[in-house]
């Protein structure tokens, strides 16, 4: 018989409660998922009350007051606070995105924050991003050429050849995309995913770049790039506003250009 349900030592218990100290006027609930592997025990739901005149916008500054001021054992990853880095990576009220973009006003009742889904959890909201990274490295995202560079000045683009890779650029590696995507939960020890297809498109697009052919090689794969069924769920949560569905729609079409 099939099981549907999370073996026992997986499954969310009810956590701690930390309530609002007294006079608080603008109380907002986060829940926020703790779990650390060290210790044998389930995975729980904490729960924080905070203070919203005391704390800043962003669900960044709520969890930073969180590990400041009440509970120092919270772990997170962040870095720029700008939405530039993507560190702080993580699922907000169902939604992957950057807690520091996120504000806590755009939410409806309790603010409920778990870790990238579909990971293994380092520590609380931190994923293990080993695999996300290696596979990154693996399309080799570096300017590749042949011919020697000029002498006297850089490989020049037009404006119109720059425009190309402007987009695909903007990519912060910050994992949402690839996290929201079901195909990408089932092969992900295959399956390249949305956020490094859009890295091998960037170079693919690059009119600097000589070898397109042994990067489309690479990828024409079963399961590296055509296990993609066009789901749009990294697209719709990208928090820089990119389109990686688009970008894989392309690199097939390159692919399937060089075969007629």
């Amino acid at each position: 018989m099939a099981e549907f349900r999370l073996p026992a030592n997986s499954r969310v218990q009810p956590g701690r409660e930390y309530k609002a100290p007294a006079g608080a006027t603008r109380v907002r609930t986060f829940r926020i998922y703790r779990y650390d592997p060290t210790t044998g025990e389930n995975p729980r739901i904490d729960s924080y009350e905070l203070d919203l005149d005391r704390c800043g916008p962003m669900v960044l500054d709520a969890l930073i007051k969180v590990k400041n001021e009440i509970d120092p054992t919270l772990t997170f990853r962040r870095s720029c606070r700008e939405g530039i880095c993507g560190s702080c990576a993580m699922n907000i009220d169902g939604v992957n995105t950057l807690a520091c973009t996120q504000a806590t006003g755009d939410i409806r009742g309790d603010v409920r924050i778990y870790p990238l889904p579909h990971m293994p959890v380092v520590k609380d909201l931190i994923p293990d991003l080993t695999n996300f990274y290696a596979q990154y490295a693996s399309i080799k995202p570096w300017l590749q050429t042949r011919s020697p560079a000029p002498p006297d000045s850089e490989r020049l683009q037009s404006k119109a050849e720059q425009e190309k890779i402007n987009s695909p650029s903007a990519c912060i590696l910050c994992a949402c995309c690839s996290t929201a995507c079901p195909s990408y939960w089932w092969n992900s020890d295959r399956y390249l995913g949305p956020a490094v297809l859009l890295a091998a498109y960037r170079w693919l697009v690059d009119s600097r770049d000589e070898a397109t052919g042994e990067r489309l090689d690479e990828l024409e794969d079963p399961f590296r790039l055509y296990r993609c069924h066009t789901i749009m769920n990294c697209t719709y949560t990208c928090p820089k506003g990119l389109n990686p569905a688009r970008a894989i729609a392309e690199i097939k079409k390159m692919i399937a250009a060089r075969q007629l």
